[in-house]
């Protein structure tokens, strides 16, 4: 009996000391974990698409585009929604095509005109068209 209480007073000092010298070893920091918070998607300017906000050129703010007014794409006769919006600032009109990367600005020179920028034209004539070149690519509302 006294060689078995011998025996476990010795294993467990054994096992204290490698806890106690596992402890003090030197651990290499670990790279903090990057938590992901939801919302936390704000671009270069500060617009968060999570909440459906983008960066509007000409109004110099973080707008929702879907307030603005909704173009369909037109092609061969046949129409097709997308995700195109047009915003009227003054006499200035920015332009989110779903086939653009940025966001265009047209303007024109006077109420009832066209805006204009290069070969995109935005023509108020039953609703919105707009044409590059001479073909029409959207209408809207």
């Amino acid at each position: 009996m006294k060689k078995m209480f011998l025996f476990l007073i010795i294993a467990s000092a054994f096992s204290c000391a490698k806890k106690v010298s596992q402890e003090n070893v030197s651990k290499t920091p670990e790279e903090p974990k990057k938590e992901v918070v939801v919302g936390g998607d704000a671009d270069s300017h500060g617009c968060k698409a999570s909440a459906g906000y983008t960066w509007s050129t000409l109004k110099k703010e973080c707008i929702r585009i879907f307030e603005g007014t909704k173009l369909s794409h037109s092609d061969d006769g046949k129409t097709y929604t997308t995700a195109s919006y047009v915003i009227f600032e003054g006499n200035k009109a920015e332009l989110f095509l779903d086939t653009q990367k940025e966001s265009i600005i047209l303007e024109r020179k006077s109420e009832g005109d066209s805006w204009v920028n290069g070969d995109w034209q935005l023509i108020p004539w039953k609703g919105y068209v707009l044409k590059k070149g001479e073909k029409i690519l959207y209408v809207g509302q």
